[in-house]
């Protein structure tokens, strides 16, 4: 994962590897297009617990490659536009760090993190039946009996 700088900054460990797979093409339609299929277990900081653990990452898309941002409107629906270089080429690295940056949740949680009962109070099992609760104006209701 090291060729993957920008990815690097913002997991807590750049250990690990990233499979990917690049396949280029033309549509129907004669759009230039780059299928872009990338995997890769990050470690992230859960913000929740603030622990690392690791996050499975898997992208599956279709790139419309253009050489001018006005070509964007004339993709077809499903493609994701792509810049070329001004020289028309493509830096396949960049490509993959960029789909798998935006993969990334914008808050990483822990699926297997529970909160403390501190924080998310009783469970509902936890609550006692209203016929268990203590009426708080039982008291008064004694006094006005009297």
């Amino acid at each position: 994962m090291s060729a993957f700088a920008r990815l690097g900054e913002v997991v807590a460990s750049p250990e690990g590897a990233v499979t990917y797979e690049l396949d280029f093409g033309r549509d129907e339609l004669n759009v230039a297009y780059v299928a872009v299929r990338a995997s890769a277990s990050l470690t992230v900081i859960c913000q929740r617990s603030l622990e690392p653990f690791v996050l499975p990452v898997a992208v599956d898309t279709r790139l419309g490659l253009i050489v001018e941002e006005r070509e964007e409107a004339s993709l077809p629906p499903g493609y994701e536009p792509l810049l070329l270089e001004e020289d028309g080429r493509l830096d396949p690295i960049a490509a993959i760090e960029d789909e798998l940056l935006l993969a990334l949740p914008l808050v990483p949680v822990n699926p297997d993190h529970e909160l403390p009962d501190d924080v998310t109070g009783p469970d509902e099992d936890d609550t006692p039946s209203p016929e268990e609760k203590e009426n708080p104006f039982a008291a008064l209701r004694e006094l006005m009996k009297k």
